[in-house]
């Protein structure tokens, strides 16, 4: 079994030594042995704990999720459900990220067609639009 000082792990996991730190402070990874001098001690199950968690947030898991997956991982009694679960609600808030990124592109393609590039500034419909809708939310709120 390897053994890895942090910034071995850190370099073997393509992830800063505050990452790292970070982690054992939020509970995600245990804490590691120390030698003698007092220098952390990691081991190959650190590095693979780590780079579960990495993948699960290249996926969009929060770390809270990427916490309750490893547990899940962890447990002998869990079925795969309660993953699933997890994920289905993951896939969930994505569609509304889609849908709500598409929102933005359509008004942002609106615009930028109905600007003309050679107008003055001020008959921006781009700015004049910014304006307003700040002005109307400003409005709507009062």
């Amino acid at each position: 079994m390897a053994s890895y000082k942090i910034g071995e792990l850190a370099a073997a996991a393509g992830v800063g030594r505050d990452t790292i730190r970070y982690y054992e402070r939020a509970s995600l990874l245990p804490a590691p042995e120390r030698t003698a001098a007092g220098y952390r001690v990691y081991s190959d199950d650190d590095l693979e704990r780590l780079n579960f968690i990495r993948s699960s947030q290249e996926l969009g898991f929060t770390l809270e999720q990427a916490r309750q997956l490893l547990s899940l991982k962890a447990s002998d009694t869990a079925n795969a459900e309660a993953v699933l679960e997890i994920t289905l609600n993951k896939i969930r808030e994505a569609e509304g990220r889609v849908e709500t990124l598409s929102h933005i592109r359509d008004v942002l393609r609106k615009l930028a067609q109905a600007c003309p590039g050679d107008a003055p500034v001020s008959d921006c419909p781009i700015l004049n639009f910014l304006a307003e809708r700040r002005r109307q939310h400003r409005d709507e709120a009062t």
